[in-house]
C-alpha cells in the first residue's frame, strides 16, 4: 500500500476519534484546526506512524493541544462534560458531586489528568496509552494505578471537606 493511500485509510478510520479528542480538550471551535494540524503532521511523516496509528495521532494530539492552549484547565472541560450527564439525583446533589468531583480533578497533575483521560474518555488500553504517552506499559500500568490513587485520595478530601462545610452552615439562620 502506497503512502497516499495508507494516509486515506488512516484518516478515514481516525479523523473522528482524534476531532473528539481535541473537541474534548480545546474545545468546539478549536477542534477542527488541531485535527487539521494532527493528521498534517501525519502525512509529513507517515513513515513513522505505526501500524496502530490510533495512539500515535492521539499522541500528536496531546501535544498539539498543549502548544495550542496551555492555559486551559481541564476542570472546565469535566464541568462541561459532567453537565450534559442526566442522572436521577436532585439539583443540590448534581451541585455537591460536581463540586466535589472538580475540586478532586483540578488538584491532579496535569499528568496524572491526562493519563486518566485516555483510559476514561478514550477508551484506550494501558498499552495503547502508554505509546500515546511515549513510555512503557510498564510504567504506564504504575502511572494509573498511582494517578487512580491520587484521584480516590482527593475525591475523599474534597468529600470530607465539602462535609465540614456543611456542617458548618447547620443550625444557622438566614435573614
Amino acid at each position: 500500500m502506497g503512502r497516499p493511500e495508507r494516509f486515506r485509510g488512516m484518516y478515514a478510520q481516525h479523523y473522528e476519534a482524534v476531532l473528539r479528542y481535541a473537541r474534548r480538550r480545546a474545545g468546539t471551535d478549536a477542534a477542527p484546526d488541531i485535527a487539521a494540524e494532527v493528521f498534517t503532521t501525519a502525512w509529513r511523516r507517515i513513515d513513522a506512524v505505526p501500524h496502530d496509528a490510533l495512539p500515535w495521532l492521539y499522541g500528536v494530539a496531546r501535544n498539539t493541544v498543549a502548544s495550542h492552549a496551555r492555559g486551559e484547565r481541564h476542570a472546565a472541560r469535566l464541568a462541561e462534560r459532567w453537565e450534559q450527564e442526566k442522572t436521577a439525583r436532585d439539583t443540590a446533589d448534581q451541585v455537591a458531586a460536581r463540586h466535589s468531583v472538580l475540586g478532586a480533578w483540578s488538584s491532579l497533575h496535569e499528568a496524572d489528568r491526562e493519563l486518566l483521560a485516555l483510559i476514561g474518555w478514550e477508551g484506550l488500553t494501558v498499552r495503547q496509552a502508554a505509546r500515546a504517552l511515549g513510555c512503557s506499559a510498564a510504567t504506564c500500568s504504575v502511572r494509573l494505578h498511582r494517578a487512580r490513587t491520587r484521584l480516590r485520595r482527593a475525591l475523599a478530601q474534597q468529600e470530607q471537606t465539602d462535609q465540614r462545610g456543611i456542617g458548618s452552615l447547620e443550625g444557622r439562620t438566614w435573614a
